[in-house]
């Protein structure tokens, strides 16, 4: 019986809907990220935005303070879904090593009886350069996908998959960030930062009102501690959204992304994709959204099923499995370095 292309997927995503709806390995840490934004919404639509309504003369701007924290709300989960429930820029495994790139090693190998062979075992580089802008640019290998990554692509050791354009893996979202979803992601993050920046000033507000009623700010406080409460917890998460937020501001100007910052920082590399911080915008925001290379709710056959090696042994040239471990801890330091700049005042 065919079977769809998500149910022999090899790598670690979840998906939902047939294939329609693709996730990271982790996306149950989306329970957390939602209630972590809609709990402070309602404590604030129940309390401080009801009190507001009815401490504001007229209620039409009473009630547009609710309409504004509702729609806006709504407006950064909706980013959230299209952040973390889309195909991030997957490059499509290959079913066999690619021949073309083989080369031959001449020298005598021992077989498996002990004995010394003159026959040529093929090899494949792990290494291999293509120009982009008129720069030679050094790509490698993936022996897990069986191909020759694409420029600024890179494999997530927390999928498992090569993605084009890779940024980072963000638990918050459960997803890679990559070159299709790189755009909602970052809207996410600024449309967060909007929201924590509105309760806070609306509870602020809240306040002001009470201190005008009572006389005493502790008085106020006493009256309304739920204001107090999200004033806190909306400083705090704008810290970090925040601090995010202006990172990757820097990065659109500069048309870098997150893992090429942190895994080549201190080295002078030329900025092969900066095209002025104008056109680097531009081409982030303005650019079409490339379709996806993978269609997961599509029937396969039995040959496409699973990654062959057509009776070859192949010898790959350079430490792989160091570079593999590599990647693992480049990965966890990244996530670390992010939390560190979202901490950073600005």
């Amino acid at each position: 019986m065919a079977k769809r292309q998500y149910e022999v997927w090899k790598g670690k995503n979840i998906f939902i809907f047939k294939g329609r709806l693709i996730f990271g390995p982790d996306a149950k840490s989306l329970i957390i990220t939602v209630l972590l934004i809609i709990v402070p919404v309602i404590i604030f639509c129940t309390n401080v935005a009801r009190n507001l309504i009815n401490e504001i003369p007229g209620n039409i701007q009473g009630f547009a303070i609710l309409l504004v924290t509702v729609v806006l709300t709504i407006y950064v989960l909706l980013l959230l879904l299209l952040t973390s429930a889309r195909d991030p820029g997957i490059v499509p495994r290959n079913p066999n090593p690619p021949t073309e790139e083989l080369c031959y090693d001449s020298s005598a190998s021992i077989d498996a009886f002990g004995s010394r062979s003159q026959t040529p075992t093929p090899r494949l580089p792990t290494t291999k350069e293509v120009i982009v802008n008129g720069v030679a640019i050094r790509v490698k290998y993936c022996t897990t996908c069986m191909l020759y990554r694409p420029p600024r692509c890179s494999h997530c050791s927390v999928c498992d998959n090569c993605v084009e354009r890779f940024d980072h893996h963000c638990p918050w979202v459960g997803q890679c960030i990559g070159m299709r979803n790189y755009r909602s992601f970052f809207m996410f993050i600024s449309s967060a930062s909007l929201l924590c920046i509105f309760i806070f000033a609306m509870s602020a507000l809240n306040i002001k009102f009470l201190v005008d009623d009572n006389g005493t700010v502790w008085k106020a406080m006493k009256e309304s501690p739920l204001s107090v409460v999200l004033m806190v917890y909306s400083f705090i998460f704008l810290w970090f959204v925040g601090g995010l937020t202006c990172f990757h501001l820097y990065l659109i100007g500069t048309n870098q992304t997150t893992y090429e910052t942190f895994r080549y920082r201190g080295v002078q590399r030329p900025r092969v994709y900066d095209h002025g911080c104008f056109n680097n915008f531009r081409e982030i925001f303005c650019s079409k959204i490339k379709p996806s290379r993978n269609n997961f709710s599509a029937y396969v056959g039995e040959n496409e099923r699973g990654p062959g090696n057509l009776g070859m042994n192949y010898n790959y040239a350079g430490e792989l499995d160091g570079n593999r471990r590599e990647k693992v801890e480049d990965d966890r330091e990244i996530g670390g370095d992010l939390l560190k700049i979202s901490q950073r005042p600005e």
